[in-house]
């Protein structure tokens, strides 16, 4: 089985079950996210950690669910979509892994522009929530 196909499987693991611990296990110590609403990349395994725990909680639930997936070599991507407050959200997480297997490089695009006003809006409150 390929990284990205291992990778993948333990991604949507801890999208079901939601354990801050299996996410944490599954990022790299160098690990970068790439958000749709922050212009910086974020980097470092704890800024990456709160920042796609705090999108688990905002995205995922019941509303939430995979589309499609392609994969190829140690990258995929993961067609999604949910619902915030009555928008539809519908967006791509990019997903890179090392060579130990670990998620390196973490990029999430959002469409249309009403939701990523809403994912800000959201992730705004669950971030800090989360440092306070």
């Amino acid at each position: 089985m390929s990284a990205a196909r291992e990778g993948v499987a333990a991604w949507h693991a801890y999208m079901e079950a939601g354990d801050p611990q299996a996410l944490k296990t599954i990022l790299a110590e160098d690990a970068v996210f790439h958000s749709p609403v922050v212009h910086t990349p974020q980097e470092g395994r704890d800024k990456v950690f709160a920042y796609l725990h705090a999108a688990s909680h905002v995205l995922g639930g019941e509303n939430f669910r995979y589309l499609r997936e392609i994969i190829d070599g140690d990258q995929a991507m993961l067609e999604f979509q949910s619902e915030l407050d009555g928008i539809q959200i519908n967006g791509v997480d990019i997903i890179r892994w090392n060579e130990d297997g670990k998620i390196s490089d973490f990029k999430v695009m959002v469409r249309p522009l009403k939701a990523i006003n809403k994912v800000w809006e959201k992730m705004a409150a669950m971030l800090a929530a989360q440092a306070g």
